[in-house]
């Protein structure tokens, strides 16, 4: 059967070839009639086939055994019956960990603790998830009074909510400053300037919205003040820092598997840039199996509609949590050629204004305090978002929709591949770093050569790049709330971030950290040479972005590869976006020189206070002096000890200025 039908499909394509050969010694005029026979033709011929495969599968299944027959058939109950058996595999781990979880906390509860509030912090976003999906337009209906009623009072409704946080904030303000000083004033003044100064330079100064700068500055607040001002949330970001510290230890292991035991003796090739290959890698793991993705839409669709920004740029800058200047517009690749320019400033302005996850691993490792990086990368996003609808408000209407913007999870087939994505990506930024710092770093020392040769001409030795800087940016990091004797050296770390990059301005941040730990004397020869730990803090609030001109240049080249057709407008955006995204970690800084209240390192305090002949009493004074008190120790008269660090001399003076209550210093001293 099967070699007749093969013979006749021979036969026809031979007569098929015939005729071709015969069309094309005819004129036009017979050209209808032989289409029409060539078509009967290779119907003929495409029927002989479909014949033959039907023998071909016949034949084959004929001569199948049991056992092939039998998987096809229980691949076949798979396949109907696929999703079944994903919820009962799904519920199976489930209960699989439920138990894991139950037999943690009665083993050691206080152990469990941390396992116990991530699986119910998971739980209860799973749950909303799943009722979203399933009620949330149900629910959406029978809320349409209360929307309507909303509705018709949403003028008045959003000023009183405006000006009742308004007075909140101003007496809050007033009644800190009454307790802490005159410093939080200053970082709120700076805070004003910097918003006048961006109304004042918008580029539509009377189009911009209230409520995206009102709710953009407001999260930024309450994000600082739950962070910084409340016992729960210091302590949680402390323990996710120390959490992060631990998590980023363990690229130790490749490093020293590739580069050997003494791999730290070159600390930054082999013992930072590992690190960024690590959390690359993991990162990408995390967008595969759709975590990710799912972070970055839930914190953009709440920054979406509390700001009222486009769902375009709210994804973007979300993203920028965990991704950098250059990954974070790949979110909404295929979105970009159809943004406005508000919307390209905006996404330029939220990927200068944050740093990538990965990066911010680097700068940890620096030594600079891992709390206030994160807490620096969380409140610099609505901050972005608002200054960047500020200096460039939106006079278009957006193309994007939230109904058309979607996030995949990347191109990975597994988990592996996933890994391996993630590290081979991060071989470009591992290179892009070291060649940029050795081309920097270089370039520094000949201006610094350049500029001390030129000013040896006129009998200043001294002068270098960094000098500039200090004397350029001093009264920004004065506004910012920095002491007057440290905004120099904050200055100076601005203007290396600005004109060169974040990298040589925190590693040049932390060996003022080292030598302040150090112990070191504060001065040699009339040089300072560290600064405060309130200086710190809020130096390391304004250099966390990537807002200088070399990601500006590597900016434009990648949204102009990814939208050709708006090259143009991405190059006339990149300079404000550059400000903006400056001015985003300046406000940053303000906010937390407003938070920050520093620990005070009373035994150094007390001792150095005391040296002068006249000495007042102040709160830092009362503060370290009950410290002191509380740390006494008395056996019996005359036999006292000391708490760590204090001394004699210290108690004896505060005895003198401020006498305890629950001991008599007569029986001590």
């Amino acid at each position: 059967m099967i070699s007749l039908v093969v013979v006749v499909i021979k036969v026809r394509r031979m007569e098929l070839d015939g005729i071709e050969r015969k069309s094309q010694k005819r004129g036009k005029d017979n050209k209808a009639f032989d289409s029409e026979e060539q078509d009967q033709i290779y119907i003929e011929v495409d029927s002989a086939t479909e014949v033959a495969d039907d023998a071909h599968k016949n034949t084959d299944r004929h001569n199948k055994s049991l056992l092939e027959k039998k998987i096809e058939v229980f691949q076949c109950y798979l396949a109907e019956h696929k999703d079944q058996i994903r919820l009962i595999i799904h519920l199976v781990l489930a209960a699989g960990f439920v138990t894991i979880v139950i037999a943690a906390c009665v083993l050691n509860f206080n152990r469990a603790g941390e396992l116990l509030v991530i699986s119910l912090v998971t739980v209860i976003f799973l749950a909303w998830d799943w009722t979203m999906k399933r009620y949330g337009d149900r629910v959406w209906e029978e809320l349409s009074p209360v929307r309507y009623l909303l509705g018709r009072n949403w003028f008045w409704i959003r000023w009183i909510v405006y000006g009742s946080v308004l007075v909140a904030m101003v007496s809050w303000l007033a009644l800190d400053t009454a307790k802490l000083g005159t410093r939080q004033l200053v970082s709120f003044v700076g805070l004003l300037l910097l918003i006048f100064l961006m109304l004042v330079f918008s580029k539509h100064p009377f189009r911009w919205c209230w409520q995206t700068l009102l709710c953009g500055i407001g999260l930024q607040f309450v994000f600082g003040l739950l962070i910084l001002r409340t016992t729960f949330g210091l302590v949680g970001l402390e323990w996710l820092g120390k959490q992060a510290e631990t998590f980023m230890s363990f690229a130790d292991v490749g490093s020293t598997f590739m580069f050997g035991p003494s791999y730290e003796d070159h600390f930054f090739i082999f013992k930072v840039m590992p690190i960024l290959v690590f959390i690359s890698s993991v990162i990408s793991i995390l967008f595969y199996i759709g975590f990710m993705p799912w972070l970055v839409c839930k914190i953009g669709f709440i920054m979406q509609v509390t700001m009222v920004t486009s769902p375009a740029e709210s994804m973007a800058a979300a993203g920028n949590l965990f991704l950098g200047h250059s990954e974070s517009p790949l979110l909404i690749r295929p979105y970009i050629s159809g943004l406005t320019r508000s919307e390209i400033h905006a996404v330029m302005t939220a990927g200068f204004a944050s740093v990538s996850g990965s990066i911010l691993g680097v700068y940890i490792s620096f030594g600079v305090e891992a709390t206030h990086l994160l807490t620096a990368t969380v409140m610099s996003i609505p901050a972005s978002l608002a200054i960047a609808k500020m200096f460039w408000p939106e006079t278009e209407t957006p193309r994007v929709t939230a109904g058309s913007l979607k996030i995949n999870n990347g191109d990975s087939k597994n988990v592996f591949e996933a890994a391996s994505q993630g590290a081979s990506c991060a071989v470009g930024a591992v290179a892009n770093i070291v060649v940029n710092l050795i081309a920097y770093l270089s370039l520094l020392a000949f201006i610094d050569g350049a500029l001390s040769w030129l000013g040896g001409m006129l009998d200043c030795p001294q002068l270098s790049f960094s000098l500039i800087c200090s004397y350029m940016f001093m009264p920004l990091s004065f506004m910012m709330g920095v002491s007057w004797e440290d905004s120099f050296i904050v200055a100076e770390l601005i203007g290396l971030k600005t004109f060169i990059n974040e990298f040589v301005a925190y590693q040049k941040l932390s060996e003022f950290i080292d030598r302040r730990k150090a112990g070191g004397p504060e001065y040699v020869g009339n040089v300072k040479q560290y600064i405060s730990v309130h200086s710190e803090t809020i130096v390391t609030y304004a250099l966390c972005g990537f807002s200088n001109f070399a990601s500006m240049g590597s900016a434009i080249g990648l949204l102009s590869s990814l939208a050709p057709n708006r090259r143009t407008d991405i190059s006339s955006c990149a300079l404000r976006a550059l400000i903006a995204g400056s001015v985003s970690c300046f406000m940053t800084a303000c906010i937390a020189g407003m938070l920050y209240i520093p620990d005070l390192p009373c035994p150094h305090f007390l001792s150095t206070e005391f040296i002068n002949a006249n000495v007042t009493s102040s709160l830092q004074l009362v503060t370290c002096c009950t410290q002191l008190y509380n740390s006494v120790t008395v056996y019996e008269p005359w036999n006292v000890s000391f708490g760590e660090g204090f001394s004699h001399s210290s108690l004896q003076h505060c005895c003198a200025l401020t006498p305890p209550t629950h001991f008599n210093c007569s029986l001590v001293l």
